[in-house]
């Protein structure tokens, strides 16, 4: 078709009516012609395509930083990226076991164990602990030091609270006696130096029974709970007289703590090992769930109003849902002893259990095991833990007479974190949870190093759980058809629910 075209030009050009076979053998039919090579101009300006990039986008700040990558997402140019993937997640899994040291500092300054803990709820670096030496000592966590030491009980102090406001701190112990103690100020806190001063005593609240917590109204009122041998009462900070009095069928209570969102909710475990609901509006019980084994601490999600985790004897905690005791949303195991208190994180998402076997375990809100366990070796039976207002830190108190600091993140970086540095930890930890399901990754990430005799006590639980239940499941399967009902372990622990 070219051949044809241009012949047809050169004929029509050069006016020589010939037929194509006269023009073949003439030898000059193939010579271009001129119009055909020049092509036909537009009219307008001709559209030119750029590339354009910013100059600060490209720019380096420093001769030290690395240079800018642009990478293109399509996956059909990364056809191993999965592979890639994995052997990062690995790599960090391995790298954040390895890295992982949680210990901050421990607080020294008690002259016996320490068996209550409380935080500042407006003031991010304030602790409050109580001891059976008798004192409530103010803590410095960001310079980790003793600020206040206030001393006037005549016996041990069991149970300590922050009112909300951050104003005062309340103390209560086996004297038969609340006390009100003054909370120092930012000010003060930044210019206090060297040894600790003598806390300023607001009020004194004396009961007729000894005294084992305490905790703080939520709302706008000066209200205080506290429980002990014999019923809960319930205080007002400009009174010297209780305002009112609650007890259902136990003799002595353990733990009282208020609901964060629905203030006049609050919770208390008991000597006949339940667990009783009660409401300030209707002055009131509202409900009651009697378990297997006695509870020695409460606390409330904060972020899920109507959900609670109990500190049992069991060595377990249980997560219930106050509209439905009859179930156990979640049953989180790990501990070989006793659990005997728990905390919520800030955000609601995870909470953290003291045990009697010297460590400390730290839950997801719906994990059944432990995300991570801490311990030493000078630590002994931990009685209380906190985590801070941030969520960044654990506190605990034990028999030793020392306050503990730890990492919620054992891997976490401590000081000033680059925004490189936070973006690399944000993409390890997407890829590990991305690839936990995996084995090897898993293995990595589940592994928790234990104390010989945790992980003896440990296996023989599971030997133990191992046995019962092969008992059971042969006994419901020799016995008579309906004579054995099975119950889930959500469900065992529970013996009654009362209203």
């Amino acid at each position: 078709r070219v051949v044809g075209a241009r012949l047809r030009a050169a004929c029509a050009e050069r006016g020589a009516r010939r037929s194509f076979g006269a023009a073949r053998r003439a030898r000059w039919w193939w010579l271009p012609p001129k119009r055909a090579l020049v092509p036909r101009r537009k009219s307008g300006a001709m559209k030119v395509k750029m590339l354009s990039r910013s100059e600060e986008a490209f720019t380096r700040s420093r001769s030290g930083d690395a240079p800018q990558v642009f990478r293109n997402a399509d996956p059909a140019l990364h056809p191993l990226e999965k592979a890639k993937e994995y052997g990062r997640a690995l790599q960090a899994a391995k790298m954040s076991k390895l890295f992982a040291k949680p210990f901050v500092c421990a607080l020294e300054g008690h002259a016996d164990g320490v068996y209550a803990l409380a935080r500042a709820h407006d003031e991010l670096g304030v602790l409050v602990s109580g001891s059976a030496d008798g004192t409530l000592r103010v803590w410095d966590l960001r310079r980790r030091q003793g600020v206040r030491t206030c001393g006037g009980h005549s016996g041990a102090v069991r149970g300590a609270a922050c009112e909300r406001g951050g104003a005062y701190a309340l103390s209560a112990g086996d004297d038969c006696t609340a006390r009100m103690w003054a909370l120092p100020s930012r000010e003060e806190m930044a210019a206090h130096e060297g040894a600790p001063a003598a806390g300023e005593e607001l009020a004194v609240f004396r009961s007729e029974h000894g005294l084992r917590a305490v905790d703080c109204h939520w709302g706008a009122q000066r209200r205080f709970a506290t429980a002990g041998a014999g019923p809960v009462e319930l205080w007002d900070a400009e009174r010297s007289e209780p305002l009112s009095k609650y007890s259902w069928g136990a003799d002595s209570t353990y733990a009282v703590r208020f609901n964060p969102s629905e203030v006049d909710v609050f919770a208390t475990c008991g000597s006949d090992r339940a667990v009783a609901l009660y409401d300030l509006r209707s002055d009131t019980p509202i409900r009651k769930l009697v378990m297997a084994t006695k509870s020695n601490a409460v606390a409330w999600n904060p972020r899920e109003p109507f959900n609670f985790t109990l500190a049992n004897e069991d060595c377990s905690a249980y997560t219930y849902d106050m509209r439905r005791l009859d179930s156990a949303m979640c049953v989180h195991r790990d501990h070989v002893s006793a659990v005997m208190d728990v905390d919520y994180s800030p955000t609601g998402r995870e909470f953290v259990t003291a045990g009697y076997d010297r460590s400390i375990r730290i839950f997801a809100f719906n994990g059944g095991h432990s995300r991570t366990v801490y311990h030493t070796k000078r630590m002994q039976r931990v009685y209380s833990a906190r985590f801070t207002s941030d969520g960044a830190y654990v506190v605990s108190g034990s028999d030793d007479t020392n306050v503990r600091l730890w990492k919620a993140q054992a891997d976490a970086r401590t000081g000033v974190v680059l925004p490189k540095e936070r973006a690399q930890s944000a993409y390890q930890n997407s890829l590990k949870q991305r690839y936990k399901h995996l084995p090897e990754v898993g293995r990595i990430m589940r592994h928790q190093h234990v104390p010989k005799a945790i992980k003896k006590a440990a296996s023989k639980r599971r030997e133990i759980t191992e046995a019962d239940r092969r008992k059971q499941k042969r006994r419901e399967a020799h016995a008579a058809e309906g004579a054995y009902e099975h119950k889930p372990a959500r469900k065992k622990r529970i013996i009654e629910e009362q209203e």
